[in-house]
């Protein structure tokens, strides 16, 4: 169970990665060219939303049944660089990534014009975005 849960977790983060690329190109290139922001912007931002969304509660449930996640939170692993990011960096950061895109795509909503939309979206899904980047483990993945 733990390893098809730990497969999907790595599938979908390409997935993520893919589709918040394309949503923060997409936005830049509105934000820049001073676009109209329109139904398709919307579902592109909502698209990043989901996939954040859908990859942090397989995350959670991981985070949960890992022998490298809460089981493994003590005072001696936080000394160990690799269980220190399985166990509290890479599931804050991810948080916190995850939380900075909600607030973006809940903002631009609120927003009055297409310009503070594109603006909204593309300062927190960069955000979100870099925090995704900063705390991946790439040693897993090469």
């Amino acid at each position: 169970m733990y390893s098809i849960i730990k497969s999907l977790h790595s599938n979908l983060a390409l997935v993520l990665l893919f589709v918040l690329f394309a949503a923060v190109i997409y936005i830049l290139i509105g934000f820049m060219g001073n676009k109209e922001f329109t139904a398709s912007s919307k579902r592109i931002a909502l698209a990043g939303l989901i996939a954040a969304h859908l990859q942090l509660v397989v995350g959670l449930i991981i985070y949960f049944i890992s022998p490298l996640g809460i089981e493994n939170f003590s005072k001696a692993s936080m000394g160990n660089s690799m269980s220190r990011l399985y166990m509290l960096e890479h599931p804050l950061m991810m948080l916190l990534a995850i939380v900075s895109i909600t607030i973006g795509y809940s903002k631009s909503k609120r927003a009055a014009t297409d310009k503070q939309k594109y603006k909204l979206l593309s300062i927190f899904y960069v955000i979100g975005l870099v925090f995704i980047l900063s705390r991946i483990p790439w040693h897993v993945w090469m």
